[in-house]
Parts: C-alpha cells; structure tokens; sequence
C-alpha cells in the first residue's frame, strides 16, 4: 500500500539542477535510506516529501489519515517553549494527558484533586502502556528531570537534536522522515534507536552515513547519483555490492558508445549539407549514441597519502592528569605514553570528558592538575565540530589556497590544491564556487580537507563523519590507513571506528579511563561477555549462600546449574589430575594474554602483526573463559 509519493519533482539550486522530473514512491513497511554525495539533493528531497519546501515541478501526495514526522539535522523550535512543551507539542489527545499526568506528578506541589483528575484521564484513554513507552523513550535520549523544564533555546545542538528525535518518535506516525538521526547520539543510544527503528511495522525514509545502522535497519536503498535515482532492494552491504556491478556495466557501455561515435561521427560528416537526404533513424540514433558518450566516469582515483612532518622519538607523555567543573569530575589521574603510530578511539556517553581530554592535549585547555608533555617534532592536525569559518567573497579553491598551493606525497609526488580538491569530489567547476553556496557536508568536507594538508603527524578528528556522505567517508578512510603519524579520533561511526581504530580509551563515570586492546565492536562483544560473567556470577554466589556454601575465591564464574550438580558427588582421581593441569594451562594462558596486551600497548608491530596479536588476545580470552569453568566445577568438588 503506497502511503507518500512524489512524481515529476525537480529542484534547481544556485543556478544547477539537483534532480529533474524525478518519481519516488514510499509504500507501507519500506525502510528506505537515501544515499549519495554531498550536494546531490539527498535533503531537499527529503523537505519536499515531508511538505516542508516546494519543488519548483512536480507534486507530492500523502495517502489520507497518513501522518508523517520529519527530523532535520537542525531541528527548529519555538525558542520560547520548554523542552517539555515542544515534545507534547502534538495535538494528539494521548500524548496530552502524559503531559498533563507528568506535570502534575513532577510538581512537589500539587493537589490531590489534580493527581487524581489526570489519573481518570489517563484510564479514560488507557494511555498507561503509552506513558511507559514515553518514559522509555526520554529516559534513552537523556531527557529528565531539570532538562524538561529548561527552555529549549538554552540547550546545546546535541540536546536539540534528541529533543527533536523524541518528539518524532513520541508521536508515533505512520511514515518517519529523518535526516541523519545518528548525529550527535554517543554509540549506547544509537543501537537502542537502531534496534527501535528496525521493526517491520515501521514505514521510513533516511538519510544516514552509518553504514552499520543502513545495514541493520534499511530493507532498501536508493542512491542519488547526477539526478537520478537508482533502487537497490536489500541492505547496506547489498547495496556495495550491485553499485559496482552497476558502474561496470556503466563504464562497458559508455566506451563502446565512444568507440561507435568515432565511427558515426565520420559518417555524419561524410554525408551531404542537406539533412534531408540522411537516414533520419541513423542521425537520431547518433546524437542518443552521443548523448551516452557524455556520461561521466570515474577515473582511477589517486592515492592518497600526505608526507607528515617527521616524527621523533617522544610524541606525547601524559602524567596524572585531572579536570574537574565544579564537583563532577570528567578526569582522574590519567597517565599515558603516545607511542609511534598509536590509533586511539575515545568512546564514552556525551558529556564524559572527550572533547576535555583533546584540548588538554593540544593545549587548548589546562588540567587541573598533571602534566601534558608534547615532544618538539609534534605536529597537530585538529578537526573539531566547530563549523567552518570563511568570507563570503572566499571561493572553495581560496579556502585550501590559504592552507597550501601544492601538497606533497607520502611517495614525493607533488599534488596541486586543486587536484587535491578533485579526489574530495570537488570537481574543477565546483571548486570557483562561493563556499556560501556550499551544502553544509560540503562545507565539512572542505574542512576536513583544510586539516589534513597541513601535513600533521598527530591527527585529532572529533566527529569527522558527521553531515559526510558514503563517498566521502570511503576516501577518508583510505586516507586514514595511509597515514603514518599518530590518530585519535571521537566518532558515533562504529563501521569508521572499526576500520582504523586499534586501541579505545573508554571515558567511564568520575572521570576513569580504561584502555582496551582492539577496535570498537571487540570492546563491545568483550563487554557484553564480562557483563555475562558478572551475572553469572552473581547468581552463582546467590546459589551457594542458598544451599549454605562458601563462595569460591575462584576469578572465574561458572552457571548455577552446572555448581549444584557439581556438588552433589566428590571428584574422581581422573578429576583430580585434571584440577591439577587446568591450574597450570590457565597460569600459561594468563602469561600469553599479558605478553599480547604489552605487545598491542607497545604499537611498534606493523598492521598485520597488530591484527594477528588481537586475534590472538581474544581467542587466549576464550581459552581462559572455557577452561575456568571447568577449574571452577573441578575446584567445588574437591
């Protein structure tokens, strides 16, 4: 069942047409993502389907009773309302009494009457279950307590942007219209709405550079390319997949179209003056073969490593560094000593201290206490969320200008700025374009760039995916392996994180930092195992105190069930000697999981050796797990 259409939509900006009789249909169950370049059109679109722009041909339909929500990336409020107020700003009469309810029930001082009246109104609309979903929904986003009642014109853009995601959300419409909802969201808050917007009841249309949020939630994706669309049925990774079969096949037919326009090209000018006396189907047939000549495609791409400044034997040394505002401290006593090519992801909730921790090393900020020790060949890079600065007279190719005219390679080649510029898809004609007439992921793009060609040896990127297409991110990726100095880097863009990332430093409550040896998605499974054992644990501890037996002093937890059963019998002497080998193959595996650990914090193996250790350093890990269990079994018996 069809819920939204657009047909024949066409949309000219700053004198270029972004898409040209364009048809789009979305229909009950889809789970669509829009993706493309910057500059494509991929959010006006988006606009025009939500009823918030108008193109300048064409219409778009909305099936009767349909509702449909739309989340920008720069949410838009009445300043003057509170947080509370814009999010139970729906005309829906459920959502009225939660907000009557929840007022009344934060409110230290209200009337019985008054409890009572919004609990009849609550039971008169069985809004029950609703307002737990509601509390949920807040209560993942952050929004509680004094947040409610702040005003929304005092809140950070992070803050706006959850604001406006639970309102959409809160809602509850038919079809959800959402433009880079990621943004802003630390990684805990992504997979909960990523695991909330995957139901197949949910009708929805993005646009998202999460390629691990596209794969789990989208069921189809289009891609907008030189203004038109072309449809993929399945995920993200589907998606890679038949892109390139498509542009081969693409790259065949426009060369054997330049091939047959060398050959008609010197038939239509062999033939006489008079285009009567032609054959009108074969001149016809020559300006289509011409038309598809034309097309354009990409070249081999350049690759691209920058030299960086070189780098001498201390880089940073980190000494028992401490910051706190007011009472809440974000840092405590941490120490660390940067080593040669380190690859750091920082991870931590918003608000933990990451953006504290990259000032202080750059020297933007002073700790409270400790030392940041930078060595003389030390050169930062640093990218911040701070939007780019320019005059409005300053074309594209002025702002790289002002950087450097010509960059020089990691391999000595010299590349221009403009040639620069092209391998960030800013073609030629793009780049004498006023930066004012730049979408706002171009203009990141272009900051980006500034960055990276000042040949730092110490990169610094704080949310470097954000408002950045799949393009994009695929050569910056590229660029990042490449580079042979120092990375740390603060992204929500697990794909991104998992791609560079070797170590994290995890940002955790009262201001600790604990380093793990791996990428993202390694901390997270080691995370959700420990969590495992934690509960085993302490249900194997409940257990005993149960049956009135001391708890072991044993490091590793074993299930309920397999202790009870245990402690039924007394050991063999095949169990004994068993005991007895255990004990010494798990001191082993102790020593080979410490030897990794100082092997991976040591950073001096080359890609591949660091990889081979991690993998190495996991599988010790499940070792330790599987043979613990049964020490801990063995160890109640005897």
């Amino acid at each position: 069942m069809n819920l939204l259409s657009g047909e024949n939509l066409s949309k000219n900006y700053a004198d270029r047409w972004l898409f040209r009789e364009l048809g789009f249909g979305l229909n009950l169950g889809q789970r669509v993502a829009l993706v493309g370049i910057n500059g494509t059109g991929k959010t006006t679109l988006l606009r025009i389907l939500a009823g918030l722009e108008q193109p300048d041909t064409g219409s778009v339909s909305v099936r009767k009773g349909i509702r449909v929500a739309f989340l920008g990336q720069q949410p838009v409020f009445d300043e003057n309302l509170s947080v509370e107020a814009t999010i139970f700003a729906s005309q829906n009469d459920t959502l009225a009494a939660i907000r009557d309810y929840e007022h009344v029930v934060n409110d230290p001082n209200h009337k019985s009457d008054d409890l009572q009246r919004v609990m009849e109104q609550m039971d008169a609309l069985n809004a029950w279950d609703y307002e737990a979903q509601v509390k949920q929904i807040l209560g993942r986003l952050g929004i509680l307590g004094e947040l409610l009642e702040r005003k929304v014109s005092m809140l950070s853009g992070g803050q706006r942007k959850r604001v406006a995601l639970a309102r959409v959300l809160i809602e509850e419409p038919e079809v959800l219209i959402l433009d880079e909802p990621t943004n802003h969201l630390d990684l805990d808050t992504i997979e909960w709405l990523e695991s909330r917007l995957a139901s197949p009841s949910l009708t929805l249309l993005m646009v998202t550079h999460d390629r691990y949020f596209l794969d789990k939630v989208a069921n189809e994706i289009v891609e907008m390319d030189q203004g038109k669309v072309h449809r993929y049925q399945g995920n993200y990774s589907y998606f890679v997949e038949k892109k390139a079969e498509r542009e081969q096949i693409e790259v065949a037919e426009v060369e054997k179209a330049r091939n047959l326009l060398r050959k008609e090209l010197d038939w239509m000018r062999r033939q006489p003056q008079a285009r009567g006396t032609k054959q009108k189907a074969r001149i016809d047939a020559f300006y289509e073969t011409q038309e598809k000549a034309k097309t354009k495609i990409s070249g081999p791409q350049l690759e691209l490593s920058v030299k960086t400044t070189r780098q001498g034997g201390k880089i940073i040394e980190v000494e028992h560094l401490h910051k706190q505002f007011g009472d809440t401290v974000v840092l405590d006593d941490f120490s660390y000593v940067f080593k040669k090519k380190d690859r750091i992801g920082l991870i931590g909730p918003n608000g933990a201290g990451k953006s504290t921790l990259m000032n202080m090393l750059t020297g933007r900020l002073q700790p409270d206490s400790g030392v940041v020790d930078a060595g003389q060949t030390t050169v930062f890079g640093y990218y911040t969320q701070n939007e780019l600065e320019f005059d409005e007279s300053q074309r594209v190719i002025d702002i790289v200008k002002e950087v450097a005219e010509v960059v020089e390679m990691a391999n000595g080649e010299i590349v221009t700025a403009s040639q620069f510029l092209q391998h960030f898809q800013f073609p030629p004609a793009q780049q004498y374009t006023l930066v004012s007439k730049l979408s706002g992921g171009e203009k990141r793009r272009l900051q980006l760039l500034r960055v990276l060609i000042k040949n730092p040896n110490f990169l610094i990127l704080d949310e470097p995916t954000n408002d950045l297409d799949i393009i994009t991110l695929n050569i910056l990726e590229d660029f990042l392996l490449n580079f042979s100095g120092c990375l740390l880097i603060v992204s929500h863009d697990r794909y991104f994180m998992d791609a560079l990332v070797e170590h994290v430093f995890v940002l955790e409550p009262g201001g600790h930092i604990r380093q793990f040896p791996g990428n993202y998605t390694d901390f997270r499974e080691w995370q959700k195992e420990n969590n495992s054992v934690e509960y085993a644990r302490e249900q194997a501890k409940t257990a005993k105190a149960a049956a009135g037996v001391a708890p072991s002093a044993a490091p590793v937890a074993v299930a309920p069930a397999a202790t009870a059963a245990a402690s039924k019998r007394k050991a063999t002497f095949a169990e004994k000697k068993e005991y007895e080998t255990l004990e010494k193959e798990l001191e082993k595996l102790e020593g080979r999981k410490q030897q990794f650990i100082e092997q991976l914090n040591a950073g001096s193996g080359s890609h591949k050796e660091l990889a081979d250790w991690a993998a190495e350093l996991k599988q010790t890990d499940k070792d330790l797990d599987s043979k613990g269990e049964r020490w801990l079994e063995l160890a109640d018996l005897l």
